[in-house]
């Protein structure tokens, strides 16, 4: 692991994402805290090839084989090498290093993240897939190894900050708080009219198109109480979500005394993304610091399922078990991607995970709980292609 005297080894996983260039954003404000080991990315060989140049990174890998040969162009003469294709991407995940940011989008992040987990060292978590498809299986990889998994998004991280130094058996509930999303002002028959362009207009945060859309349905709220209910070993009915527009308050725990923790910070990824990167310690982050008294106003309110029925889908899968969870996610990718091309509105997306889920549980293999990877990537394999059917019957 690092020490004081020497700079933090560190592999993103999906450098050219949102996540990936804030890390990279951090590293270029504390050049001599970190030592690019590897950088990753799906196509964006030109991306990568700049970060990679930019950082010194010791590899650069391209997932899409087909853009390696751009790749390798773009770094000729670097000394940095390069590489192409899935299995290159699990190999830069098991270079040695101190931390590796796992920041892949879908479950594509799945086998890199669970290389990284087994060579033991820190795993600054982005990758919702890893818990919400392949929570149990991920988090006894995690103990096998004595990786040290520290969560990204800024609920967890809140989470995390509001548990640091109590006793787990003193807490009551844990709360994630949601922005609302662009639609939260919106009638049931406005978001049925909605359009890609209308779901992309976050009013917070910049993020990637899947998890924008997931945050306009709510259902990046229910992924992310599965990603808790395994982070913190939490039970289902002990997690809840709330809105709140401001999205100063990421959690709050409660706890059995009365007393209620939170954690508040502008949005802006790059706290919680230091945070990993530093913990125990604190590195610093270029987030504006908060003036509550220019804010005035924290305000929250219950979330509403029926305008929002992905929330109650997710919700209800978390409490099936780990197999529905993992085909949610599935669906819910398939879902997305369809809303995306034009071929589904936004009420579409619940309803293609629910029937989904409906499907499968009818089936004699149900929606057992998933105990290995293969096990978790055939269950996603199948959950996505019923999902592509019942998108079509919606049409």
């Amino acid at each position: 692991m690092v020490t004081a005297d020497r700079p933090m080894r560190l592999t993103i996983l999906g450098a050219t994402g949102s996540i990936g260039t804030s890390t990279l954003d951090l590293v270029t404000r504390n050049p001599d805290r970190f030592e690019i080991v590897a950088l990753t990315a799906n196509g964006n060989a030109e991306g990568l090839a700049a970060l990679a140049r930019q950082h010194r990174a010791q590899r650069a890998v391209v997932a899409d084989a087909a853009a390696y040969p751009a790749l390798k162009t773009a770094l000729s003469g670097s000394g940095i090498e390069a590489a192409g294709g899935p299995a290159a991407v699990i190999e830069a995940a098991r270079m040695p290093a101190d931390c590796v940011v796992g920041a892949i989008v879908g479950a594509a992040g799945l086998e890199p993240t669970l290389a990284a987990v087994a060579q033991g060292c820190r795993i600054a978590l982005a990758n919702k897939e890893c818990l919400v498809s392949a929570g149990g299986v991920f988090m006894s990889a995690v103990a096998a190894s004595g990786a040290e998994l520290l969560p990204v998004d800024s609920e967890h991280a809140g989470v995390f900050q509001a548990l640091a130094g109590h006793d787990r058996a003193g807490v009551s509930r844990i709360v994630i708080t949601a922005s609302g999303g662009p639609f939260r002002t919106w009638s049931a028959e406005r978001i049925a009219a909605a359009t890609v362009t209308d779901a992309l207009k976050h009013p917070n945060w910049s993020m990637g198109r899947k998890i924008t859309i997931d945050s306009a349905t709510l259902m990046n709220k229910g992924l992310e109480l599965i990603e808790a209910h395994h982070l913190f070993a939490m039970p289902p009915e002990r997690l809840a979500a709330i809105v709140h527009p401001q999205s100063i308050v990421h959690a709050l725990v409660e706890y059995i005394d009365g007393s209620v923790v939170a954690q508040l910070a502008n949005p802006d990824m790059r706290s919680p993304i230091a945070l990993a990167l530093s913990w125990p310690k604190r590195m610093h982050a270029p987030t504006p610091p908060l003036d509550l008294a220019k804010l005035a106003c924290l305000s929250f309110e219950a979330p509403d399922h029926a305008r929002f029925p992905a929330l109650q889908v997710a919700i209800d899968a978390m409490a099936r078990g780990p197999g529905a969870t993992a085909a949610l996610n599935a669906a819910n990718e398939v879902a997305v991607e369809a809303f995306l091309a034009g071929k589904s509105g936004i009420p579409g997306i619940a309803l293609a995970v629910q029937r989904t889920l409906n499907h499968m549980d009818a089936t004699p293999l149900g929606l057992a709980a998933p105990s290995t990877l293969a096990d978790v990537l055939a269950l996603d394999a199948e959950a996505r292609r019923v999902a592509r059917q019942k998108v079509e019957g919606l049409l």
